[in-house]
């Protein structure tokens, strides 16, 4: 057994990967992005409807878990490359090519609103907040018409985001009610 074929099974194993579903890293890391988006994009829809002090503390949730958010996706990005992270598509033709546009989409949709975040909150000249800790911005304030623009953009990342995802979900319910297959159940934390 080579080394490199031992620390493919090493974290397999360690992650608890069968082979035949992601293993409980990938599903955790799956469903932790899952509910950060739905969870930032619900805040920043209701905050407008709160008192200022409110509405504060839910923008401030919202750049902790934006903050958050980048780092499970770093998480994702750097858990998928490492070796034996694959699963083989159970899809084939079309609608491979359409699953993996789409998870790929997705990928740069998010990494791009999280940048868009950071980079919004700094060029206003002020600091993110981070569960309470204050990350500086190293960028000058920019004018308050560009910044709107930026926020715009940021604005319809989240909507574009939140469409996808949507089909994503009606995708995956589409495959285990209706073609039966194992699409859906490879991502679902199994039972110990």
């Amino acid at each position: 057994m080579t080394d490199r074929t031992s620390f493919d099974t090493a974290t397999r194993i360690a992650a608890g990967d069968d082979g035949t579903s992601y293993d409980n890293v990938a599903i955790a890391l799956h469903w932790a992005t899952a509910v950060l988006v739905v969870a930032n994009f619900v805040l920043a829809e209701i905050w407008d409807y709160f008192a200022k002090p409110t509405a504060h503390l839910l923008q401030a949730t919202h750049m902790s878990f934006g903050i958050l958010l980048g780092l499970v996706i770093l998480a994702r990005l750097v858990w998928r490359q490492m070796p034996g992270r694959q699963l083989s598509s159970l899809e084939a033709g079309w609608v491979r090519i359409a699953s993996k546009a789409g998870h790929y989409l997705l990928y740069v949709l998010l990494v791009v609103e999280v940048g868009l975040g950071v980079f919004v909150q700094w060029v206003r000249g002020k600091a993110l907040s981070f569960f309470g800790l204050g990350i500086p911005s190293p960028l000058a304030a920019l004018p308050r018409p560009v910044r709107h623009q930026i926020t715009e953009v940021h604005d319809w990342v989240a909507w574009t985001i939140i469409v996808i995802a949507a089909v994503h979900a009606a995708a995956a319910l589409y495959h285990h009610y209706v073609l039966k297959d194992r699409v859906l159940v490879r991502m679902l934390p199994r039972r110990v």
